[in-house]
């Protein structure tokens, strides 16, 4: 059994494009509730726990053969090396990060808060997951685990023996990662990012608040079958899914085994039943489906 790496610690931040930069922006900032510090391209940023991690990682890495070379920096972190999963979704590990100090106006009654609590629009807490979509799931899956030391607590395995999604953490939250399969076969396509709220009345008040916003809703508030998170999903103004999310499980066993879902298992659809709406296995952007 080979050892357990432990170089890298979350995921720090992820970016997306939009065709729509005002009209997302204001969907983050007053529907969402988040706070503007900066605006960059489309990456997805890990972070390593000590320099010597970080360069045990860009040695993994570049042994594959999917890494780009070093940049030198930027918003919020030091150098980073760029490179690609085997689908090609772009990525970056760093060490060096600017701690966030929160302004005046949001500087928190307590030191223990991050900032100030606003109560603006959903007023969600952090990002929780990112979801992408890959043409071979099981090749990304083995990648994150083995290369940059991702655990896998659930992945579904058809009848045919293919891969079709893959819960992945580098913590004892049920998933920070997900790969799901592309119903197009495409390469390097996002699926969704997921925020957290700390209760379900959150997420049924998000939902409420996309209503007044004109907000697409693609699946009302459920409980997910796999990990068990509470959900609600909606499109914001670029096309861009989006999940506010709350509840699911932590994993505090260093021996917790995969679960594996079965094609008939998924077939029953959520939690308590609910069939999963048919642009969630679909949709994804950019947007690939034919027409388009």
């Amino acid at each position: 059994m080979t050892e357990p790496i432990h170089d890298l610690a979350r995921i720090g931040h992820a970016e997306l494009l939009t065709p729509k930069p005002d009209e997302s922006l204001r969907f983050f900032v007053d529907v969402l509730g988040m706070e503007a510090e900066a605006r960059e391209g489309g990456s997805v940023y890990l972070r390593a726990w000590s320099p010597e991690a970080l360069e045990r990682r860009v040695a993994a890495v570049e042994a594959t053969g999917l890494g780009q070379g070093w940049i030198d920096g930027d918003v919020g972190h030091g150098p980073a090396y760029r490179f690609t999963d085997p689908d090609g979704h772009l990525f970056e590990l760093y060490y060096e990060a600017e701690r966030y100090s929160p302004p005046e106006q949001l500087r928190p009654a307590w030191k223990n808060q991050p900032q100030r609590y606003v109560g603006r629009g959903v007023a969600v807490k952090r990002l929780d997951h990112v979801n992408v979509l890959a043409a071979d799931v099981r090749a990304n899956r083995v990648f994150a685990q083995h290369v940059l030391g991702y655990r896998l607590y659930e992945r579904i395995e058809l009848d045919d023996g293919s891969e079709t999604g893959a819960w992945l953490s580098l913590s004892i939250a049920a998933h920070e990662l997900i790969y799901v399969a592309d119903a197009y076969g495409a390469n390097g396509r996002l699926h969704h990012l997921a925020f957290w709220v700390d209760t379900r009345e959150e997420c049924l008040r998000a939902a409420d608040l996309f209503v007044d916003n004109d907000v697409y809703i693609e699946a009302a508030p459920s409980k997910h079958a796999v990990a068990a998170g509470f959900f609600v999903y909606a499109y914001e103004p670029g096309g861009n899914r989006v999940e506010v999310t709350t509840g699911g499980y932590f994993v505090y066993d260093p021996d917790f085994e995969p679960v594996v879902w079965t094609e008939h298992e998924r077939a029953r659809g959520q939690f308590w039943g609910v069939k999963t709406i048919e642009s969630f296995h679909t949709y994804g952007t950019p947007d690939v489906s034919p027409g388009r």
